[in-house]
């Protein structure tokens, strides 16, 4: 892989175009094709893809926009970036995604989105989100921003409502070499409308219809674009991606058939069950356990590397205090925070690896240190 990126890279380098160029739009079509978008807008992060898909989904300034109380704090930071104001709801124990009946409780007027989160290895409840959107008026914004290869009945994570982002942030199921991401989506007009703000607003053109972002002299845009060089590598690892997952997937199941029986893990990753066939992808193997600071601390001792994954609810946030939430208003993500814990899993890992890591967490639950 790495000679193909070579000359990728050396490609870019003798055209002398490094943003938004030809390998921004190869890669802009070969995502197309992977995921069946029938748009997709490449920019230059994650938290920007989600900025301007509220955007060019018409979000007005103070509009509310309800976001899980467990997730990444783009979820929430991107609504207020957008001009639009973040309702928290609690999450589902299993998926750690937004609860449907949670979404339908969080409901306020002047409530106008919803953006559910597709977290580490399966979608949302598209359908019971979906419901509730309905019968509410709400328009369905997805951060699926860690759902590359994710599907819901065969429809790719992030076309599954208005629009939806990717993230290539180098630890991503596809990552490139620095901050990359995209917004997906089958409306022209909302692509034209990302496309357009994701660079100055193309210099004032004018789109109407989209009153959280139009006037009389245009769009009020951002330099939002895409690297060549992060394209140019994005193109090559894509055309692996699907390899990756399928390791991916064996490393997930061989952390399951050594951890299932070890005292002081509380709930390994579980596929929910949604009625419909579904694309699960591990992009984190995170598993639930009792003293989860001590064990993080003992592994890092032990050579072997842990992320939390989120050691603070979104709704208790110092950068949300304004909106008046307190401890116990999210029991399940405040739960989630306390106890989860991704143990290393990425494609080049070899079993021998998975073998260590699992010994060692035998070795703190059962008092014997090495």
């Amino acid at each position: 892989m790495w000679p193909d990126i070579s000359r990728q890279v050396a490609d870019v380098i003798r055209g002398g175009k490094y943003s938004h160029g030809h390998k921004v739009a190869e890669f802009e079509t070969a995502l197309a094709d992977y995921t069946g978008a029938k748009h997709v807008v490449a920019v230059n992060s994650g938290t920007d893809a989600l900025v301007l898909a509220l955007r060019a989904t018409g979000l007005r300034r103070g509009e509310r926009v309800i976001v899980p109380a467990f997730s990444f704090v783009a979820s929430a930071s991107s609504v207020v970036l957008a001009g639009g104001r973040p309702v928290f709801a609690d999450i589902e124990p299993d998926s750690y995604a937004i609860d449907p009946a949670a979404v339908a409780a969080a409901v306020t007027p002047n409530c106008g989105f919803v953006m559910p989160v597709h977290l580490f290895c399966q979608p949302a409840d598209i359908a019971g989100i979906a419901e509730v959107a309905r019968r509410h008026a709400l328009t369905v914004v997805e951060d699926s921003a860690e759902a590359i290869g994710m599907r819901w009945d065969g429809v790719h994570a992030g076309l599954l409502g208005r629009a939806g982002v990717l993230s290539f942030f180098p630890t991503k199921t596809l990552g490139a070499i620095g901050d990359a991401g995209a917004v997906l989506t089958d409306d022209p007009r909302l692509a034209e409308t990302a496309g357009a703000l994701r660079h100055h607003g193309r210099f004032g053109r004018t789109i109407d219809n989209f009153p959280g972002i139009s006037n009389a002299t245009g769009i009020s845009g951002l330099n939002s674009k895409m690297d060549d060089i992060q394209a140019a590598v994005l193109l090559c690892k894509l055309a692996r991606l699907d390899t990756d997952i399928k390791r991916r997937a064996t490393l997930a199941e061989a952390y399951s058939e050594r951890l299932r029986d070890i005292p002081g893990i509380l709930r390994l990753p579980t596929s929910t069950a949604r009625g419909v066939p579904t694309t699960d992808v591990s992009y984190v193997y995170v598993i639930e356990v009792d003293r989860r600071d001590e064990l993080a601390d003992y592994l890092a001792g032990e050579g072997i590397g842990t992320e939390t994954y989120y050691p603070v609810p979104l709704h208790l946030q110092p950068c949300f205090a304004d909106l008046g939430h307190s401890p116990g208003e999210f029991p399940v993500a405040e739960r989630a925070c306390r106890h989860t814990l991704a143990l290393p899993l990425y494609p080049d890992l070899d079993l021998a690896s998975v073998d260590a890591v699992c010994d060692a967490i035998a070795r703190f639950y059962n008092g014997r240190p090495s």
